[in-house]
């Protein structure tokens, strides 16, 4: 199910997003990326609509993919 991102306060985005990019086999190549820099990209995928945020209720996580998949 996809989460329309703009309906959830900051606060709770922030902590979704930041779930999503520390989450263990997320992997940002060879360059050590800071957690605030990933949320910060995150955030930005998410406005200029190059990604969405989706809810699995089976696994009961919320999953950050690609506009175009």
């Amino acid at each position: 199910m996809r989460i329309p991102y703009e309906q959830l306060e900051q606060e709770v985005l922030y902590e979704l997003l930041k779930e999503i990019v520390t989450r263990d086999g997320t992997d940002y190549g060879n360059t050590e990326v800071s957690t605030e820099d990933k949320i910060s990209s995150a955030l930005k995928a998410l406005k200029n609509g190059r990604a969405n945020l989706y809810w699995d209720a089976d696994s009961e996580t919320a999953t950050l993919k690609r506009a175009d998949q």
